[in-house]
């Protein structure tokens, strides 16, 4: 008892985080923050968070475990990107949001996902195993939708000219989302039933050493011990998330720091533990899961942030701009271009995890020095 009570303390830290900042300690949250005040409060947010995010991984990959791939893949990406909607629309709802900020986190994530994970992984990969497998007809479905709907959120409204900046309006933020929602639960349906085997690692000459395995958080318990607490650690994350937000939106406001700073640190804060758990598969050379959680997050930001995006800046009438600057406009169609070349074949290698993360390194360059 007393060790399953240890290792849910993130979530006890969570609940009781939750109740001081709403209850007895809401006083310290209002319009402005000293520096010291600020630093404490996000310092011990930050990692609060971050811890908690990381047990809900646990409890995730549990059920990874449990439930098999992808089923086990599925559920650690949208636990995850339930964190990442739940910061951007805490950010939105508190009406000081910039209208780029759901813009902002996307490409944030993308550039994370798909370059500075996808090259950690493919660096680490092919240092301990020269080349690694993955399941061509995965990754090519993966790749089909993320760069139908990428295309459709952060490059097409930046050339509609219904309105007059890169943002849509009522009659398209609709249409855009029920779009994407369709679309991206076909894809789901797809994962899950008609072509679950697309999602599975291949079968492969190395397969007794560890790939086919994934154990990397001890014992199990029932899935619906880890589901209960998979759902219940997402309660605290998603009431300190609006706390979370105020900090940001006031660094951002106050310290003129660059907007997309904003998007940068969600994205951080909810990708840390799901990048782990690729660097993990990737050394253990199960490529596959790697593949699953690096392209299946992506896809899952696009699937699950637009909508969600654009659902809220219709009801509260506060316009959103998705269309990309001409800058990241250039990075996310060269990442397109290079993910296609990646995972076009069926083996990968060090090389090209080392030509994604220069990618990475000169997004981040331009977001300080665009």
């Amino acid at each position: 008892m007393f060790k399953h009570v240890r290792k849910e303390t993130p979530l006890l830290f969570g609940v009781v985080m939750a109740i001081l900042l709403y209850g007895p300690a809401a006083f310290l949250f209002g319009d402005t923050f000293s520096l010291p005040i600020f630093l404490m409060l996000f310092v011990v947010l930050f990692c609060v968070m971050m811890a908690m995010s990381f047990s809900a991984v646990r409890h995730a990959d549990h059920l990874a475990d449990l439930l098999g791939e992808p089923l086990g893949t599925l559920i650690l990406t949208i636990a995850v990107i339930t964190i990442e909607v739940a910061l951007i629309s805490s950010i939105m709802l508190s009406g000081d949001a910039a209208p780029t900020l759901a813009r902002d986190t996307m490409m944030a994530v993308l550039m994370i996902v798909m370059n500075g994970v996808v090259g950690v992984v493919l660096l680490v990969g092919g240092f301990h195993h020269r080349e690694q497998e993955f399941n061509l007809r995965g990754a090519n479905a993966f790749l089909t939708v993320l760069v139908t709907l990428a295309s459709m959120s952060l490059i097409l409204p930046k050339f509609t000219v219904s309105t007059s900046d890169a943002s849509l309006n009522n009659t398209q933020s609709e249409l855009f989302a029920v779009i994407t929602i369709v679309l991206y639960a076909t894809f789901l349906a797809m994962q899950t039933r008609r072509h679950r085997s697309f999602f599975v690692q291949p079968l492969a000459e190395n397969a007794s050493e560890g790939g086919a395995e994934h154990h990397s958080h001890g014992e199990a318990n029932s899935i619906l011990f880890h589901a209960v607490l998979l759902v219940g650690i997402l309660v605290p994350i998603v009431l300190l998330s609006k706390k979370m937000a105020l900090l940001a939106n006031f660094a951002v406001g106050t310290w003129q720091l660059p907007a997309a700073l904003g998007g940068v640190l969600i994205a951080s804060l909810v990708l840390a533990p799901e990048a782990l758990a690729a660097f993990h598969s990737a050394r253990e050379n199960y490529l596959q899961r790697a593949v699953n959680i690096c392209l299946g997050s992506a896809l899952a930001t696009i699937g699950l942030t637009v909508p969600a995006a654009l659902a809220i800046s219709v009801f509260i009438n506060q316009p959103i701009q998705l269309g990309v600057t001409n800058t990241d406009l250039t990075l996310l169609l060269l990442t397109m271009f290079v993910s296609a070349l990646t995972f076009g074949g069926g083996r990968t290698n060090m090389l090209q995890g080392a030509v994604h993360l220069v990618i990475f390194v000169v997004y981040v360059v331009l977001i300080f020095d665009p």
